[in-house]
């Protein structure tokens, strides 16, 4: 085989691999939005067992602990605003939309206790 004929075959070859690199980076963000629904979906679920089976708590805790679920999410290193809700961020990289919840969600708390 001439060398350009091997040079030719290598282009083929790594055009095929950053095709299926490109199919597994889409498959693992996928796996990865799942993962974060999944986890919601179970601290949810878990705070309405927790609901039912303790007394009634004041709003003022519900909210802290529905604060708290979302300040985890956001800095496990995915978005929870609804732009890109599940989609994980870059790390060290902010996200103006999810901060504003965070942020609304906080001063909310504060206008409802004064």
């Amino acid at each position: 085989m001439d060398p350009f004929s091997q040079l030719s075959q290598l282009q083929q070859n790594l055009q095929a691999m950053t095709k299926t690199v490109a199919g597994l980076e889409n498959d693992m963000l996928e796996v990865l939005k799942e993962n974060t629904e999944l986890k919601v979906e179970n601290q949810l679920l878990r705070e309405k067992i927790s609901k039912l089976d303790a007394n009634k708590e004041p709003a003022e805790n519900k909210s802290q602990a529905g604060l708290k679920s979302l300040r985890n999410i956001y800095d496990s290193g995915y978005h929870i605003c609804n732009m890109y809700y599940g989609s994980h961020r870059e790390s060290g990289e902010d996200c103006m939309f999810c901060l504003d919840i965070l942020d609304n969600f906080v001063n909310h708390g504060q206008k409802n206790r004064g």
